[in-house]
């Protein structure tokens, strides 16, 4: 008798459906997912015309025959544009050996000289502000004009290199663009000059954002400024590193302006973003292999990456 009226007068629950549920407790209006829609739709697709499209087209033209006029003269040709840069395009392999040494100079040199000038600004020296500036002011600067800019200072005749070491105007004047066996060095100097400053920003931002008490608690452990940089401030800013690795490697493969502007990629300056353009554009272009170098360019880019973040992600799995 107790349960029946114990039972008769407890409240009545209410039976709510999830889709009631879900409809009271909507964080986003109607409007606010249109916006949302509209700001993820106009990106993606922005993303898809320029990258996507053009890369899947390069793929499919890098297995064609196409003199870029008609789409009726497009005709199959398999592998043969590839066996063709492989085997008998003779600036291939030395375009191929110039990439792979501009990415190594700016691994080895550019990038630790951006590291340290970011260390001795992060010191709080006086007029680190204007030092900054100076440091990240060819950053701003267009590749075409930094190439201008070194042109005027390796100049043979009248090049300020060549007056400091004062062989200006005299037989002894070095040709420092001229000779292809020394130009590929000056051109790097010329994008380190770029790169340092680029390098030098971002890892000043990470530093910046490193918890101090990090460095207190090294150094009441014993450790001296070196060991404190590379044991506990450098492994934090694994997020800056990963970016620098990323724009390192896409930098030194995608390099075009520089030597293009010093004697249009030939003569010992020959890189695979030369050879892709000559190939793709002008009154000889072979569109077949000019996409087959895009293709190849991609790849050469894309495995260093690849393997450097799975490798990363992976340690923190």
């Amino acid at each position: 008798m107790a349960d029946t009226t114990l039972g008769a007068s407890a409240p009545a629950r209410r039976v709510t459906s999830p889709g009631r549920l879900r409809r009271r407790y909507s964080l986003l209006s109607r409007r606010d997912k249109i916006v949302l829609g509209i700001m993820v739709a106009i990106p993606t697709l922005i993303q898809a015309v320029l990258i996507w499209i053009p890369t899947v087209l390069s793929v499919f033209l890098s297995f064609v025959r196409w003199n870029g006029l008609a789409f009726s003269d497009i005709h199959a040709n398999g592998v043969a544009n590839y066996t063709y840069v492989f085997r008998d395009y003779p600036d291939f392999w030395p375009a191929l050996q110039h990439n792979v040494l501009w990415l190594v100079f700016l691994a080895v040199i550019a990038t630790p000289i951006g590291l340290l000038l970011a260390i001795l600004l992060d010191q709080n020296i006086r007029g680190t502000r204007i030092y900054q500036s100076i440091f990240f002011a060819p950053v701003m600067l267009s590749l075409v004009l930094i190439g201008v800019i070194w042109q005027l200072f390796y100049s043979q005749n009248n090049g300020l290199l060549n007056f400091l070491l004062g062989t200006s105007g005299t037989p002894r004047a070095i040709d420092w663009f001229g000779d292809s066996n020394i130009n590929i060095w000056a051109a790097l100097i010329a994008a380190t000059w770029r790169h340092a400053g680029y390098v030098m920003i971002l890892y000043l931002a990470g530093l910046k954002g490193v918890d101090p008490s990090l460095r207190e608690a090294a150094s009441l452990d014993g450790a001296n400024a070196v060991q404190t940089f590379f044991r506990v401030v450098f492994p934090v800013m694994r997020p800056i590193n990963i970016v620098i690795v990323v724009i390192t490697i896409i930098e030194s493969l995608r390099a075009f302006d520089i030597v293009y502007i010093i004697n249009r990629g030939t003569n010992g300056l020959e890189l695979l973003s030369v050879l892709v353009i000559k190939n793709l554009v002008g009154e000889g272009q072979v569109i077949g292999v000019g996409s087959a170098l895009a293709v190849i360019l991609l790849v050469v880019s894309l495995v260093p990456i690849v393997i450097y973040l799975s490798r990363t992600f992976k340690k923190d799995a």
